[in-house]
């Protein structure tokens, strides 16, 4: 019991400090906002450059392919089975002083899809560019702070989004070593 206690604090503490960012001035707003809702697109772009700096195609492509299906098994295959199980509310339904910067429906937070789907890519990415991962990993990393900051998840959910998007892309890297497509 107590360790539920206190895992709470711990990520109510975490959501408090990071949301009070949000609403100090515009700004701040934009830069959460960008990083919540629209870095992802750009981790994603990311990922179709290596088409233009690696003359080697055929890791190109399989990068591509690992990165997009393990970030579709993440976010649309493994998040749905865990929501069954773990139907958590979002910040700003479970608390009135959130600062809310972006409209999210609510729902289940746990385990967040943005946080899923892009830790997947950077873990993908990481098995075939293990230094330029490093920049995915970040732009993850950024992009699951701006959603706790804008009010939508808990810092947990970020974390568990991260730890599904890490399963995915390893799963996909065993599964292609056993089937030896690598």
């Amino acid at each position: 019991m107590w360790y539920n206690v206190s895992m709470y604090q711990l990520d109510l503490t975490i959501f408090r400090r990071l949301n009070s960012w949000a609403g100090i001035n515009d700004f701040y707003d934009w830069g959460i906002i960008f990083k919540s809702e629209y870095l992802l697109y750009v981790v994603i772009a990311g990922v179709f450059t290596f088409f233009v700096f690696d003359k080697n195609q055929t890791r190109v492509k399989w990068v591509i392919i690992h990165a997009f299906s393990a970030g579709i098994l993440a976010r649309f295959i493994f998040k749905p089975i865990i929501v069954l199980f773990w139907d958590r509310a979002r910040p700003f339904t479970a608390l009135s002083e959130v600062h809310q910067l972006i409209s999210e429906v609510p729902g289940a937070a746990f385990p967040s899809g943005h946080a899923s789907f892009s830790f997947a890519l950077a873990m993908a990415v990481y098995y075939y560019y293990p230094k330029t991962s490093i920049v995915f990993f970040l732009g993850a990393l950024a992009m699951g702070a701006g959603r706790v900051s804008a009010g939508v998840h808990w810092p947990s959910d970020i974390l568990a989004g991260a730890l599904v998007g890490i399963f995915s892309a390893w799963l996909l890297e065993f599964l292609l070593k056993k089937l030896q497509y690598k």
